[in-house]
């Protein structure tokens, strides 16, 4: 099956928000209030580094997204990439879509001259990081998170 790569489009709403959806619950976490719409904004506001790539089957099926925006790298001083969310259907997990979507966020970085492409995942998210180990071993780096409301 042959998988292709594009931005996502206004007329992707319904879609996105499926698959966003399924995303929320793979990893047991509530949508937010207004969590979408924000999203979306984010997504489409020209003053906002923040971009959405979709995978999309041959037949034209939507199977997949990547989330992924603009930071600022202390550690070397310079603008990195941050990939926020990966999600592909999962049933078309195995398809080459997870690769593909990272494969493109790592592109676009390298063609801004970004000196890198960074991201998060759960520790027990195994099919995740069996992709991920694939580009690099994790890091030794410790995540918190701290609520403030």
């Amino acid at each position: 099956m042959t998988v292709s790569i594009r931005r996502l489009e206004e007329a992707d709403r319904s879609r996105w928000q499926a698959l966003f959806q399924g995303y929320f619950e793979f990893y047991q976490v509530d949508v937010p209030e207004n969590g979408f719409d924000r999203v979306w904004n984010w997504i489409f506001d020209p003053h906002n580094d923040f971009w959405c790539d979709l995978a999309i089957r041959g037949d034209g099926r939507t199977i997949g997204f990547v989330h992924y925006q603009l930071w600022h790298s202390t550690l070397t001083a310079g603008m990195a990439c941050y990939m926020a969310d990966l999600f592909v259907e999962p049933a078309e997990r195995g398809s080459g879509a997870g690769r593909l979507l990272v494969d493109n966020v790592v592109a676009f970085a390298r063609d801004k001259g970004l000196s890198s492409v960074d991201w998060l995942t759960q520790d027990s998210n195994y099919a995740g990081r069996h992709l991920y180990d694939t580009y690099q071993p994790k890091s030794d780096f410790v995540f918190y998170t701290v609520a403030t409301g």
